[in-house]
């Protein structure tokens, strides 16, 4: 039991990484209402705004691996952390468009380190019974930093409303984004402090010759006899890739990793691009296109965050228990029916400006002439309405006071499939991924492959991210998260159909049977 606690201690630490990866990523939801009007930034200039991050984090991701081998993943933990907080700081005094850009790209950074780097540092200290539920804490703490991030934003939205002295002080009304961002700093200093009590990855130790201090943490983390046998398959695994060539990139597409590094291309690019961080980053937009106003939207994000949270803690019971493969199946058979409900929700809806309804007081009625009474069928085309009759800066401020007088439609149904969508990813595509990737590839490439599989599941999300404001404005809502449904219904087809169990076996166990069903796949 003192073994559990000490690598459940030591897994909670590191994962504090994935706690500031939530909450820089989520943040940056209630801000794009806010610099998209101040900075007067068009659709395709707030998607960089807001996946700036993750381009950078892409580039981390392609270093921080083979990095972590040279200096320890420890190391790297410590310097994500400090980019935390220097993003942190930077991003809520910007004074200009580019330096937030800039500071956001920096925090990237910090956010490519952990990603890569908290999961596999977990995954080699916890003995195979344990290791799905331990490498699943970085997702928890992922999932706790959006809950939080969520909630801190509309504490601040609040506060900026409070007429008390001293929220009116600390000018939450003017500077709201600001805070926002800002309040990053905190964790990121309390990350860099905790890691100080956390060893260095005893597979690393081993991997630079140093035993004795590798087994001892073995030994802390599985006990005596365990540790052993765990030494000697590592030392094993070692031995036999030393009489192969020196790691390079090239050795990803050795033939023996083929079947594990399909599983892990597919699994990145799926978690991705069924839509998760447009719905993580941009949810009180999504939620504004419902009608329900800026405040309420604020709201249902917590909703959304607290979802995630709950259904990742089921994840995390059951992950050891039934597995990797039926959490995958039954989460992507969700999540294209829950886009299925958000598609049917959009496109059932109309919008309509009555001409006896009440209107911004800086919009005059006369400005909207042509456009009252009209219904519209698709958010597109209102949108555009708005933006010919209003001019695209006036429309952008007030769109979403505009929708929730024009729209006729069920935001129930709308928050449904939101909850639904995120409910199946938080029990399946969120915590599975890094679970997987961490498993699926040998000692000798693991750092390189998980940064190469990161990579691309980072690069597919900055592409999301990007142009979700885009698809948004000319695409359409319905036409949008159809697309993410079909995407998920692809990805539940080839997980039914190639994905094999890995739990409950040893990385070197999983290393010759991967190695051993890519040989019996024809070329």
């Amino acid at each position: 039991m003192n073994n559990h606690l000490y690598v459940a201690r030591t897994a909670l630490i590191v994962a504090l990484g994935g706690f500031l990866m939530g909450f820089d990523a989520s943040v940056i939801s209630g801000v794009v209402g806010f610099i998209e009007v101040e900075f007067d930034l068009s659709s395709l200039e707030l998607g960089w705004a807001v996946s700036s991050l993750t381009l950078s984090s892409t580039l981390a991701m392609m270093v921080s691996g083979p990095l972590s081998n040279r200096i320890g993943r420890r190391t790297v933990l410590y310097w994500a952390a400090v980019l935390y907080a220097i993003s942190a700081i930077g991003s809520a005094l910007a004074p200009s468009y580019l330096l937030l850009v800039i500071a956001r790209m920096i925090g990237g950074l910090g956010v490519g380190a952990s990603l890569i780097i908290a999961p596999m540092y977990i995954a080699e200290i916890s003995p195979p019974r344990l290791r799905g539920r331990m490498v699943s804490f970085n997702q928890l703490n992922i999932v706790i930093g959006i809950s939080v991030a969520f909630f801190t934003n509309y504490v601040i939205l609040e506060l900026g409303d409070n007429p008390s002295t001293w929220a009116q002080s600390l000018q939450f009304g003017p500077y709201n984004w600001r805070w926002m961002l800002g309040l990053e700093t905190l964790p990121a200093v309390v990350y860099f402090c905790a890691l100080f009590a956390v060893p260095e990855s005893p597979r690393w130790l081993v991997m630079k010759g140093r035993v004795r201090e590798g087994l001892e943490i073995m030994t802390r983390a599985s006990g005596a006899n365990e540790a052993e046998k765990d030494l000697q398959a590592v030392q094993s695994s070692l031995e036999a890739d030393a009489t192969k060539d020196q790691v390079g990139f090239s050795s990803l597409f050795a033939p023996a990793l083929k079947l594990a590094l399909l599983i892990g291309i597919v699994i990145a690019v799926v978690q991705q691009i069924t839509g998760i961080n447009a719905v993580f980053f941009y949810a009180p937009m999504i939620f504004e296109q419902s009608g329900i106003g800026t405040n309420a939207s604020f709201m249902q994000a917590i909703l959304v965050g607290l979802v995630n949270l709950v259904f990742t803690v089921l994840a995390i019971a059951l992950i050891d228990r039934i597995g990797r493969k039926p959490l995958l199946v039954v989460g992507l058979s969700g999540i294209t029916i829950a886009m299925a409900v958000l598609a049917y929700g959009f496109y059932s809806a109309s919008y309509t400006l009555p001409s006896s309804g009440v209107l911004p007081p800086a919009i005059s009625i006369e400005s909207l002439q042509g456009i009252l009474d009209v219904t519209f069928h698709s958010d597109v085309s209102f949108k555009q309405a708005l933006q010919e009759a209003l001019g695209p800066a006036m429309a952008r401020q007030y769109e979403s006071q505009l929708i929730a007088a024009a729209i006729s439609m069920n935001p129930l149904l709308i928050l449904s499939g939101i909850l639904g969508f995120v409910a199946s990813f938080a029990i399946s595509l969120g915590p599975v991924m890094w679970v997987l990737f961490s498993e699926l590839f040998p000692n000798r490439v693991r750092a390189l492959a998980i940064s190469f599989v990161g990579l691309i599941n980072s690069a597919v999300s900055f592409t999301v991210q990007l142009i979700f404001p885009w698809e948004l404005a000319n695409l359409g809502s319905a036409t949008t998260f159809l697309l993410y449904g079909i995407m998920a219904a692809i990805g539940l087809l080839f997980v039914i159909r190639v994905l094999p169990e890995t739990k409950g076996r040893s990385l070197e166990s999983l290393e010759l049977f991967l190695a051993q069903k890519s040989s019996d796949k024809p070329s």
